[in-house]
């Protein structure tokens, strides 16, 4: 398992060589994002719960770790979080609940 500086180091480094590189694939992306991220019928808060759970179903350790940051900075409490990582073990099953162990890495960097 990576260390969370790593991931977001590593994950730092990549956007800024594809912003650097004007890769039009991702600059797209970005704005994707951004669309589906912002508040509308549902609210950002609640948006980067699903992501978040989604993540752990995905496996996908730097998604975990951005989309927990996301959430808290978009008003979500730790537990809220948590249920938002349990869902996806629900949703992903036995091998989810290896996942959770990063995340559960994650939110307590995110929260302390």
């Amino acid at each position: 398992m990576a260390s969370l500086e790593d991931i977001s180091r590593k994950r730092k480094a990549a956007h800024k060589k594809l912003l650097d590189l004007d890769s039009k694939v991702y600059r797209a992306f970005l704005d994707m994002e951004r669309a589906a991220f912002a508040d509308g019928a549902l609210p950002k808060k609640t948006k980067e719960l699903i992501a978040v759970g989604i993540s752990v179903v995905i496996d996908c350790e730097s998604c975990m770790q951005w989309h927990i940051e996301q959430a808290r900075d978009a008003g979500a409490g730790e537990r809220e979080v948590l249920e938002a990582v349990e869902v996806g073990m629900e949703m992903g099953g036995g091998p989810a609940t290896v996942s959770a162990r990063f995340a559960l890495e994650a939110i307590e960097a995110a929260y302390s």
